[in-house]
């Protein structure tokens, strides 16, 4: 885990010990329903609300003797209580508390990954109607290809992050179960009805059936939608690092003040933060393969997903509330070049224009291929002398049949390429 790094509202859901307090709520729940059905009298619960309370240390002392955690974690409380304590845990197995304790600390956990989202959101929205207007080159393969705009770049990864908030609403919503079935959940020794009650009082849907612990696939559901929205934020901090390449040098992630960059070399400023974020993405996804392994189990339970499940989710929720923190705080303080934006769409002497030149002369009733071949042959030369696009188009009398040059100039206008940028902004709701 993160532990300086961790923010508190996230560290207070799974820091040491976090389980005890969920399964006191849990057992609590279900203890208040018994006792209304009258499966409990009403003095004991009256002594199990006033005096149930967890002290950890007295049930690390227990489980090193009777090595079982949810065991030594009711003597304990049972201690606290008195004889009333023996009302609870009535007809329950471990997993009916052990598992839908969890559950409410992985719904908490959504919760909180959710809002960061949303925070994460606001600065990107923040920055693309700030840069909506500026040009820069766009790429394909790592080659220069035609102009965009940075605030397009930023409208993307927007529209990305909006389907990953969607796929998390979905993931928090298949974790958000309880189950309080007893063992194998043939709901034997607990009524049907008392999970229903505990399930709604909880904020938790109630399984439609179980054995003796909640499926697996919840959980892998809930950890790959973590690793998806991880790999959302690896594809922003890649595209940031690559930007931040000295050749390219479109963007650069904030450098504070008395930041170094290199122990040797004092001219450094290394995009840090997005390689930390590209690194911590890949955890994501380990977790998630090993979530998607503890679907399968032996018949109604055992314990292989156990010790996992202690690793992967803590460390999923941990890791991912502070990639987002830290990717909201690069976006905010994201250094936009415009000039080297201007200065990088200069570098291939106009052929980002080659396809309007192309499609150009196909609507003056060139055949396409004759003209792909000119086109194309008047850029590797422009290329290859560094010489202007425009200058050896203009002077190919191929193309002078049918282009004048005017109409050839027309084709070199930056405008042409963001006459749509406002529509795509209003697709996204995005307005200035």
């Amino acid at each position: 885990m993160l532990d300086r790094y961790t923010h508190p509202e996230m560290g207070k859901l799974w820091q040491d010990g976090y389980e005890y307090e969920r399964w006191l709520e849990v057992e609590l729940a279900v203890a208040e329903v018994m006792a209304k059905r009258g499966e409990i009298p009403l003095k004991a619960m009256e002594d199990i609300r006033r005096l149930a309370k967890v002290n950890p240390k007295r049930v690390l002392e227990i489980e090193a003797v009777v090595r079982h955690d949810l065991i030594a974690f009711l003597q304990a409380v049972v201690e606290e209580i008195g004889e009333s304590g023996k009302h609870l845990h009535l007809g329950l197995t471990s997993s009916d508390v052990k598992d839908t304790a969890l559950s409410l600390v992985l719904r908490d956990s959504g919760r909180l990954l959710k809002k960061d989202l949303q925070d994460l959101r606001v600065a990107l929205v923040k920055r693309a109607l700030e840069s909506k207007y500026t040009v820069m080159v766009g790429r394909s393969h790592g080659i220069h290809a035609e102009p965009l705009t940075f605030g397009l770049k930023l409208a993307l990864w927007i529209a990305e992050l909006d389907r990953q908030e969607e796929r998390l609403d979905q993931a928090i919503v298949s974790v958000s179960v309880g189950k309080i079935s007893g063992a194998v959940g043939t709901y034997a020794n607990v009524a049907p009805e008392v999970e229903e009650a505990v399930c709604a009082h909880l904020g938790l849907a109630a399984a439609l059936v179980s054995n003796q612990i909640l499926q697996r696939d919840r959980h892998a559901h809930f950890v790959t939608t973590l690793a998806l929205i991880g790999g959302s934020l690896e594809k922003i901090a890649t595209e940031i690092r690559n930007l931040q390449r000295t050749d390219i040098l479109e963007v650069e992630e904030p450098f504070a003040e008395g930041q170094k960059g290199s122990s040797a070399m004092p001219h450094k400023r290394n995009p840090i933060v997005c390689e930390q974020v590209s690194g911590m993405s890949r955890l994501l996804r380990g977790n998630a393969l090993a979530a998607m392994e503890n679907i399968t189990l032996w018949h109604e339970r055992d314990m292989s997903h156990s010790s996992v499940e202690r690793v992967i989710l803590p460390d999923s929720c941990l890791l991912l509330d502070h990639m987002i923190r830290q990717m909201t705080r690069v976006v905010s303080g994201l250094k936009i070049r415009e000039e080297q934006m201007k200065r990088n769409l200069q570098r291939t002497f106009g052929l980002t224009s080659s396809q309007r030149v192309l499609l150009a002369l196909v609507e003056h009733g060139c055949m396409r291929e004759e003209a792909y071949a000119w086109v194309q042959q008047d850029a590797f030369a422009a290329w290859d002398k560094g010489l202007d696009f425009i200058d050896v188009v203009s002077q190919d009398h191929r193309i002078a049949n049918y282009l004048n040059k005017e109409e050839i100039a027309s084709l070199f206008d930056l405008k042409y390429h963001l006459q749509h940028v406002d529509d795509i902004f209003r697709r996204l709701g995005l307005e200035d």
